[in-house]
């Protein structure tokens, strides 16, 4: 009788942690700054253009959630860990759209049109940061994460500006 509870609870137990494998795996696998839905379209995104796209909007998201907080009237408790986060979860938007560069390039997709659009973005975000970081509203909070933003953005910049001197236009065809 001893033996048989003992060797039902062990497999109860076996059966509880192979049951949470899959959440936890799933847990760690998707980005810590991205939201469950949110991973959700980019996982779902079928090219590299449309994950492109899908970053820069994340990232926009992002930064204008930052300015909301930073000029705030009545500000959160937790106001440098709320903006810090918002600066990393900007940030990591960022490489992740300069990243799907190189995905596009190995797949030979056009992304030209995404390209031009994260160029654009890219100095609009540079141009907003720079004016942060000039105002220095409560900047000792975020200093640090506002320079990795910074220069996050111009890398991407940079990485988009490369590959869109490196990135073949696609064939033309013509009526015949």
């Amino acid at each position: 009788m001893r033996t048989r509870r003992t060797m039902l609870t062990a497999a109860a137990t076996l059966a509880f942690a192979f049951a949470s494998l899959p959440r936890a795996a799933a847990q760690f696998s998707r980005k810590d700054y991205l939201s469950d839905t949110e991973a959700d379209r980019v996982r779902d995104a079928a090219t590299p253009g449309a994950r492109i796209k899908l970053y820069m909007l994340f990232a926009e998201d992002r930064l204008k959630k930052f300015e909301y907080e930073l000029n705030r009237k009545v500000p959160e408790e937790r106001r440098s860990e709320i903006l810090n986060g918002l600066l990393n979860g900007y940030s990591g938007c960022m490489d992740d759209a300069a990243d799907q560069i190189s995905v596009a390039k190995e797949k030979q997709s056009d992304i030209h049109k995404e390209l031009a659009a994260m160029l654009s973005k890219g100095k609009e975000f540079l141009t907003t940061l720079q004016k942060i970081e000039q105002t220095g509203a409560g900047l000792d909070t975020y200093k640090d994460t506002l320079e990795d933003a910074i220069d996050g953005t111009k890398d991407a910049i940079s990485d988009a500006q490369d590959a869109k001197k490196e990135i073949l236009a696609p064939p033309v065809r013509r009526k015949q």
